[in-house]
C-alpha cells in the first residue's frame, strides 16, 4: 500500500539501519558472517553455471593410487623406484614437463647404504678387499644420489608446502631460492599471506631441480578451496606456488616477474598486483591470490603410477603433457572441498590452475571493487528507501526487479571479463529494503483491516471476516455449489426442559449451553449457520477451504458429547436440568451463498444434502445413541472408526442411506468398544437376514456387557418383526414416514 506522509518515518529508518549495516560492513568495520557466505554462494553458482567442459589434453595427473601402492610397495617408495618413474616418463613417454605434489623430506636408507657406510667407518675399515667392494657398490645403493642425477636438466618442479599463522611453526629440508624479493610489491606486500615455516624437499634434490613451488592452499572461512595464493612472503622474499613452478619448468623455466599496476579514479589510488608467469600476465587479488576456473566434469586423465612403470600405459596420453603427481590413495590422498565436490584431490586443483594461466581464465577481484560495491550498496538502497513507501507495492516491485536485473547484468558482464564482483550486498540492499516496506505495508494494511474485521465480525463468523479482509476478491459471498459437511445439534426434550425454568433462566442455560457449542465448533474450524432455538446449524468447506471437512465435523460432534458431563455438572450447581443432544452429520454437495430477502441477507447453506443432516439429528433419539452420520461422510473420513447402525429411507428420499455411530479416532478405543462394534455389525447382518433368534442373541450378549439403547431399539424391532414378518421382498431397509 501506499502509504501517507506521516507513515514513512518508520520505513525510512528501517531502511537507514539497515544501509548502515551494509555500509559498516562494505568497508569492513563489522563482518557479517552471512553476507559472506551468501557471496560465496553467488561464486559458486556462477561458477558451476559457466565452467567449461571437455576434456583437456595439455596436463595429465600420475595418480600413486591403490593399486599402485599394493603392486609396489606402501609410500614412500624408494628413490630408485622414483628414478625409475622419471626416467620413464621422460625417455619412454616424453612428457613435456613434471610436477611433484609430494614431498621427499627423507633420505631414502632402504638399499641399506646406512649399514655399510657404518661398516666402511669402523668395522671394516681396514678391510681392502671389503673397501675395494664398498666404492663398487655404494654408487649404486646411493638411491638419493641416483634420484637427484636423474632430476637434473629435466624440465621438473619439485612441491613443498608453507606453514601460515595459526599452524604449529617448525621448518624441514631446503627451500629454493626466491623467486623475488618482497620489495617489488611496494606498500602492497603486507596484503599478501606471510609465512612462518616450511616443509621442504632434500637439500641434493632441490639444488638438481632449481625450480619448485608450494602446493599449500589456503580454504575460505567455509573450507572450500576457490582461490590459490600465486605468491607467498617468507623472510623477505616472494616464493611462487607449485602451479606457477610447474607452468614455468614446461615452458622453459623463465623467470618469475611480480609489480603492482597504480591507478587513480576520483582522488583515490588503487593498486592492483599482478605476477607474470612464463610470459603470461596476470592479474591478483590484494592478497596475492587467484581465483581457480574450474573446469566441469573430468578435464584431466588420471593415469596409474603402477601401469607407467609396468610401460602398460598408453603414450598418447602422456606425450607432450604437463604431467602432475599426486595421490588418491585412502589415507595418502590430499583431498579438498571445491565447489564442485566435497573430496576434491589437491593435485587436480593445481592442475585446474595451470590449465587457468594457459587460458587466461584466472579470476581476480579489482582493487576499486571495495568502494565499487559501497557506491552501488548506498546508491540503489537510497534510491529504494525514498521511493518505496512513496509509488506503493506493485511500482515498489517492478522498481526493485530493474535494479535487482541491473545488478545481476552488471554481475555477468564483470563475470565475462574474470572479475570477481562480491555483490551479495548491493543484492540485499534491494531485497531487504523491499522486504521491510512490503512487511511494513502489511502491517499497516492489516492494522486497518483488523478494524474491519472487528465490525463484520459481529454480523459474520469471524473466520470469514478475516478471511474476506485478507482477499475479498477469492471469497466471494455470491452462491456456489461445492463438497461441504453439515452438522445439526439439538437438546432432547427442550419443550420439556424449557417449561421447567422461568424465562430469564432459560436463557442463561442456552447461552452457556450455545457458547460451548459454538466454542467447539470454532475450535474445529467450523462456521456457524444459524441457531434455531436451541439447535445449531453449522458447516465445513465454505468460506475457507477445508479438504478434511468430514473429518472435522466429526471430530466436531464427538467434542460436543464428550463435553456435556461437564457442561452438566456446571448446570448441577445450578440447580439447571441436564441436557442430552442429538447431533447429525452429512457431506455432499450444497449450495452456499448469501440467502435471504432484500430485507435481510444470510451467508448460509442450501439443498437435498442440508435436509438429510437435519433428519439424522431428528432420529438419533429412535436408535438411543448421540451422533449419527451418513455413509458420504464416512467416505470421507480417513480418521475415525464408525459402527454402521442402519440402512433407512428417510421422508422425503427414496434412495436408502447407510447410517453410521462415529465411536472414536481410529487407534484410541477401548477393547470394550471394539468388541461392542464387532457384536453390533454381527448382529445387523443377521437382523438384515431376518435371522432374528442369532441376532437377539447378540443383542442381549451386547446389553450384558454394557447398557445398549441400540440394542433395545432392535430387540423392539426383532419382536415387531416376529409378530409382523417384513414382506418377501424386504431390502432390510428401514422407514421413516415422519420427519
Amino acid at each position: 500500500m501506499r502509504l501517507q506522509p506521516r507513515q514513512r518515518v518508520i520505513p525510512w529508518f528501517l531502511a537507514a539501519v539497515l544501509l548502515v549495516l551494509l555500509t559498516l560492513h562494505n568497508t569492513g568495520q563489522v563482518r557479517l558472517l552471512f553476507i559472506d557466505r551468501l557471496d560465496a554462494a553467488i561464486y559458486d553458482f556462477s561458477l558451476k553455471r559457466t565452467a567449461p567442459r571437455g576434456l583437456d589434453d595439455r596436463i595429465t595427473i600420475l595418480d600413486i593410487d591403490e593399486p599402485s601402492l599394493k603392486a609396489i610397495g606402501r609410500w614412500p617408495w624408494s628413490r630408485d623406484k622414483m628414478a625409475n618413474l622419471v626416467d620413464k616418463l621422460y625417455n619412454d613417454y616424453g612428457i613435456a614437463a613434471l610436477g611433484f605434489d609430494v614431498i621427499f623430506a627423507e633420505p631414502d636408507i632402504s638399499s641399506g647404504i646406512a649399514t655399510l657406510d657404518k661398516l666402511s667407518k669402523k668395522e671394516l675399515a681396514g678391510d681392502p678387499d671389503f673397501l675395494g667392494r664398498y666404492a663398487e657398490l655404494r654408487s649404486s645403493l646411493d638411491y638419493d644420489g641416483r634420484f637427484a642425477d636423474i632430476l637434473k636438466g629435466k624440465t621438473l618442479s619439485l612441491g613443498y608446502y608453507f606453514i601460515t599463522p595459526g599452524l604449529p611453526e617448525g621448518v624441514t629440508g631446503a627451500l629454493p631460492a626466491p623467486n623475488l624479493p618482497e620489495s617489488v610489491m611496494g606498500a602492497s606486500q603486507k596484503d599478501l599471506v606471510e609465512a612462518i615455516g616450511y616443509g621442504g624437499n632434500l637439500a641434493s634434490f632441490q639444488e638438481a631441480t632449481g625450480i619448485a613451488g608450494y602446493f599449500s592452499v589456503l580454504p575460505d572461512a567455509d573450507g572450500t578451496i576457490r582461490k590459490v595464493h600465486l605468491l607467498t612472503r617468507y623472510q623477505g622474499g616472494l616464493y611462487e606456488s607449485f602451479s606457477s613452478a610447474a607452468l614455468r619448468a614446461a615452458m622453459g623455466a623463465e623467470p618469475l616477474n611480480a609489480g603492482v599496476q597504480e591507478s587513480g579514479f576520483l582522488g583515490r589510488m588503487y593498486r592492483q598486483p599482478w605476477v607474470e608467469v612464463a610470459g603470461i600476465r596476470l592479474s591478483l587479488n590484494a592478497d596475492g591470490s587467484s581465483w581457480v576456473p574450474y573446469r566441469a566434469g573430468a578435464p584431466f586423465p588420471y593415469v596409474s603410477a603402477k601401469e607407467v612403470l609396468s610401460g602398460r600405459t598408453d603414450k598418447g596420453v602422456l606425450e607432450n603433457r604437463v604431467v602432475l603427481v599426486g595421490s588418491t590413495a585412502p589415507g595418502l590422498a590430499d583431498l579438498r572441498v571445491t565447489p564442485f565436490s566435497g573430496a576434491f584431490p589437491g593435485v587436480e586443483i593445481h592442475a585446474h590452475m595451470i590449465a587457468g594461466i594457459l587460458d587466461g581464465t584466472t579470476g581476480f577481484t579489482p582493487a576499486w571493487a571495495s568502494d565499487a560495491r559501497v557506491a552501488i550498496t548506498l546508491v540503489t538502497g537510497l534510491i529504494l528507501a525514498l521511493a518505496l513507501p512513496v509509488i506503493g507495492p506493485v511500482y515498489g516491485l517492478i522498481l526493485s526487479l530493474l535494479l535487482l536485473t541491473g545488478l545481476v547484468t552488471g554481475q555477468y558482464i564483470a563475470w565475462q571479463k574474470h572479475w570477481s564482483l562480491p555483490l551479495a550486498a548491493p543484492l540485499l540492499a534491494v531485497i531487504g529494503l523491499y522486504l521491510l516496506s512490503a512487511a511494513y505495508g502489511f502491517l499497516a494494511e492489516t492494522r486497518n483491516k483488523r478494524q474491519i474485521t472487528k465490525l463484520f465480525g459481529q454480523y459474520v463468523p469471524p473466520e470469514l471476516a478475516e478471511e474476506m479482509s485478507r482477499d475479498p476478491a477469492h471469497y466471494s459471498m455470491e452462491g456456489q455449489s461445492r463438497e461441504m459437511t453439515v452438522l445439526f445439534s439439538d437438546i432432547r426434550g427442550f419443550t420439556d426442559f424449557s417449561e421447567k425454568l422461568p424465562p430469564a433462566e432459560l436463557a442463561d442455560v442456552l447461552n452457556s449451553y450455545l457458547s460451548t457449542m459454538t466454542e467447539i465448533v470454532q475450535k474445529n474450524k467450523g462456521t456457524i449457520d444459524k441457531y434455531i432455538g436451541d439447535a445449531v446449524m453449522a458447516f465445513w468447506n465454505a468460506p475457507l477451504d477445508m479438504p478434511n471437512h468430514a473429518e472435522a465435523a466429526v471430530q466436531t460432534a464427538l467434542d460436543m458429547q464428550a463435553a456435556l458431563p461437564a457442561l452438566n455438572e456446571e448446570f448441577s450447581r445450578r440447580n439447571w436440568p441436564h441436557v442430552k443432544i442429538g447431533v447429525g452429520v452429512n457431506s455432499g454437495r450444497m449450495s452456499v451463498g448469501n440467502m435471504g430477502s432484500t430485507f435481510r441477507m444470510s451467508y448460509t447453506v442450501m439443498g437435498d444434502a442440508v435436509n438429510l443432516g437435519s433428519r439424522l439429528e431428528g432420529i438419533t433419539k429412535q436408535y438411543g445413541v448421540g451422533i449419527l452420520a451418513t455413509e458420504t461422510t464416512v467416505a470421507d473420513d480417513n480418521v475415525h472408526t464408525f459402527m454402521k447402525v442402519d440402512v433407512v429411507r428417510v421422508k422425503g428420499k427414496e434412495q436408502p442411506v447407510a447410517i453410521y455411530q462415529p465411536l472414536g479416532r481410529k487407534g484410541e478405543l477401548s477393547e470394550d468398544a471394539v468388541k461392542m462394534s464387532k457384536l453390533f455389525e454381527a448382529a445387523f447382518d443377521l437382523y438384515q437376514k431376518q435371522d432374528w433368534d442369532a441376532a437377539e442373541k447378540l443383542l442381549r450378549e451386547m446389553a450384558v456387557i454394557a447398557p445398549c439403547g441400540l440394542c433395545e431399539t432392535y430387540l423392539d424391532r426383532i419382536a415387531h418383526f416376529r409378530e409382523s414378518p417384513p414382506p418377501a421382498d424386504w431390502d432390510g431397509v428401514y422407514v421413516y414416514t415422519t420427519k
